[in-house]
C-alpha cells in the first residue's frame, strides 16, 4: 500500500514539508515566533524548558530538541538560542545535522539582540523555504509510516467506541510493514499484564511490568495518590470510575498484534510493529514525546473532546461520543460515536480512520492544522533550580 511522500536523505520519510525554527529555551521562544511570523513553511512552539535543569532531565530536553529536529516532516531547522542556557545550540545543531538535514544557528547574545537574530533567522528560514519548495511528493509505502496513538479527555466512549476503532485500524499498518507507537504508560496499570502476554518475549514483557511498577513507585514517593490526576476531574465526571476501566479502554489503541519493544520517551523505535513508549498520560508530553521519536503523523481519541494538536506532525481527532461530536465538529476529525448509535460497526469505522491515516499522509490537513495548534511540553524528570 502507498503515499505520496517526502523522502529525506537519511532514509526516513516525511508526510509534511516544514522548516522548523526550533527555540532551544524559554528565553528565544519569543524570537523564535518572530522569525517563523514572517517566513512562510516554517513551523515553531513555545519552549518552556531548556535552562536550570541537570543531569537525566536537563539530557532528556536535549534529546527532545533534537527528535523534534531529525523528525521526518522537518525540511530543515533554524536552531535559535539565547546563548547561555543549559540547552546549548551549537550541541543541539550539529546533533540535528547527523541526519543530513541543513541546519542554521542563530544565538540571540552572539547578535547583539532579538532584532539582530531575528534579521538573520529570517534570511536563514527564507532561503531554507526556498530549497524546500523545490522537494517534491514521491510514492512511498506505508512501512514507512510511524503512527502516534494517543487518547485524552476520556470518557466511556472512549474505551467503548474510539479506542476500539482505531486499534482496527493500527493492525493493517502494522500488516504494512508500519509501525504504531502505543504510550501513556499510567494509562497501564490495571492491564500491563494483558500488554505482558502479548509481549514478543519475556525481555518485552518484562520491560513493560518494570516501567509500570517505576510509575507508580514514583507517585507513591512523593506521598500523593494517583487518584485526581488518573483518571482526572473531566474522566470522572464523564464516567470513568477507576485507572483500571481506563486502562483497559485505553490499550485498545494499539490494536491485536505483539508487542515488538518498549522504548524511552522521546527515542526513536528500532522495531517495526507494535511499540509502547513509556511516557505520561498527560496528552501534550506524550505526543511531543513519540513526534521526537519519529512519528510523522498522531490519531487522538477523545471522548469529552479537545483541540490539541502539534507544530510538526498532523492530528487525527477520533471521538467515540456522538454528543461531543455534534458539539466540537470544529475540533473532531472522525465521528466514532456512529457506532454506539448503531449506524456503523467497529470495522467500518475502523476503516475510515485508516483511510484517513492515509490521505493525511497524502497532504489532506486535519482539523487542528487548519487552526495552526501547537501545544508543546516536555515530560520532566528533574528539578528546576
Amino acid at each position: 500500500m502507498r503515499f505520496m511522500g517526502f523522502k529525506r536523505s537519511d532514509g526516513s520519510v516525511g508526510i509534511r514539508n516544514k522548516v522548523l525554527i526550533l527555540p532551544t529555551v524559554v528565553c528565544s521562544s519569543e524570537t523564535a515566533r518572530l522569525i517563523s511570523m514572517q517566513v512562510e513553511g516554517t513551523t515553531t512552539f513555545n519552549m518552556q524548558q531548556g535552562c536550570g535543569q541537570i543531569g537525566r532531565d536537563a539530557e532528556r530536553t536535549m534529546n527532545i530538541l533534537v527528535g523534534l529536529g531529525k523528525n521526518p516532516n522537518v525540511f530543515g531547522v533554524v536552531v535559535v538560542g539565547l546563548g547561555c542556557e543549559t540547552a546549548q545550540p551549537h550541541i543541539i545543531a550539529d546533533r540535528i545535522r547527523e541526519s543530513g538535514k541543513p541546519v542554521e544557528v542563530v544565538v540571540i547574545q552572539e547578535e547583539g539582540g532579538t532584532a539582530k537574530a531575528a534579521a538573520k533567522g529570517v534570511e536563514y528560514a527564507r532561503c531554507m523555504v526556498e530549497d524546500m519548495s523545490e522537494e517534491v511528493r514521491t510514492e512511498c509505502d506505508v512501512s514507512e509510516l510511524i503512527v502516534a496513538v494517543e487518547c485524552g479527555g476520556s470518557d466511556p466512549t472512549s474505551g467503548l467506541a474510539a479506542n476500539p476503532a482505531l486499534g482496527y485500524a493500527s493492525d493493517p499498518i502494522i500488516k504494512e510493514g508500519g509501525t504504531i507507537i502505543l504510550s501513556e504508560t499510567t494509562e497501564f496499570i490495571g492491564a500491563e499484564h494483558i500488554l505482558m502476554r502479548r509481549a514478543k518475549d519475556k525481555a518485552v514483557a518484562d520491560r513493560i511490568y518494570e516501567i509500570v511498577k517505576n510509575i507508580e513507585d514514583e507517585v507513591k514517593s512523593t506521598g500523593a495518590d494517583l487518584r485526581g490526576a488518573n483518571p482526572s476531574p473531566g474522566n470522572i465526571a464523564g464516567g470513568l470510575s477507576t485507572i483500571e476501566e481506563k486502562s483497559l479502554g485505553c490499550i485498545h489503541k494499539g490494536g491485536t498484534t505483539p508487542v515488538m519493544e518498549v522504548v524511552e520517551y522521546g527515542k526513536k523505535p528500532t522495531e517495526k510493529g507494535l511499540v509502547i513508549m513509556d511516557s505520561p498520560g498527560f496528552d501534550v508530553d506524550s505526543v511531543v514525546g513519540m513526534v521526537a521519536g519519529g512519528a510523522q503523523v498522531c490519531v487522538f481519541t477523545t471522548g469529552r473532546g479537545t483541540p490539541v494538536g502539534n507544530s510538526i506532525v498532523p492530528v487525527i481527532k477520533v471521538t467515540g461520543n456522538p454528543m461531543t461530536y455534534r458539539k466540537m465538529e470544529d475540533n473532531i476529525d472522525i465521528n466514532a460515536g456512529t457506532i454506539l448509535e448503531g449506524k456503523n460497526t467497529l470495522e467500518d469505522v475502523g476503516r475510515e480512520i485508516f483511510n484517513e491515516i492515509l490521505s493525511v499522509s497524502n497532504g489532506r490537513m486535519t482539523k487542528a492544522e487548519s487552526f495552526g495548534f501547537s501545544e508543546f511540553g516536555i515530560w520532566r524528570c528533574g528539578i528546576t533550580i
